[in-house]
């Protein structure tokens, strides 16, 4: 596992990119694991930020969770979670100007509210990257461009047609 800013230091090209696609839109989806082992999906606003205790420039990727929802009590049962970025669709005109998507699996670990935090009951989380990963179209459009990342394979990129 790494944290997000591990990930910035080491392979800044792709932070940036997947940065850009989650920043894209306030809304992205977040699968955990109910009590029975099925998924469940839900709305989260995963931000890039620094945490209090974190060294200065150091991000960190997280999200809270309104107290009592069920994505909360997955969360603290089973930590392992997965974010897809906002979904934004192809220019009909010119698909190759799709920005694409990311996504990022896993461990929410639950930081202290924030000074200010309206919301009694709510949690608090940064995630530790598993595995991260940036689908978009090549140049020429006429195939997909996935890079990814992950502790035991590092930085890849792949073309698929």
């Amino acid at each position: 596992m790494a944290n997000w800013h591990e990930i910035e230091k080491e392979h800044p090209d792709l932070a940036a990119k997947v940065r850009a696609r989650f920043d894209a839109g306030t809304n992205k989806t977040m699968a955990t694991l109910r009590r029975d082992g099925a998924p469940r999906i839900s709305a989260t606003e995963l931000k890039f930020e620094q945490l209090p205790d974190s060294p200065a420039g150091e991000t960190a990727a997280t999200f809270g969770s309104m107290g009592g929802s069920l994505k909360l009590l997955d969360i603290r049962r089973d930590p392992r979670i997965a974010i897809h970025s906002p979904t934004l669709e192809p220019p009909a005109a010119n698909p190759d100007q799709w920005p694409g998507d990311a996504k990022l699996a896993g461990v929410a670990v639950e930081i202290p509210a924030p000074a200010d935090n309206p919301f009694p009951g709510a949690g608090y989380f940064r995630v530790d990257i598993t595995e991260l990963s940036l689908t978009y179209l090549g140049t020429p459009p006429d195939h997909l461009v996935i890079e990814s990342w992950n502790p035991a394979d590092g930085y890849r990129r792949r073309n698929r047609a």
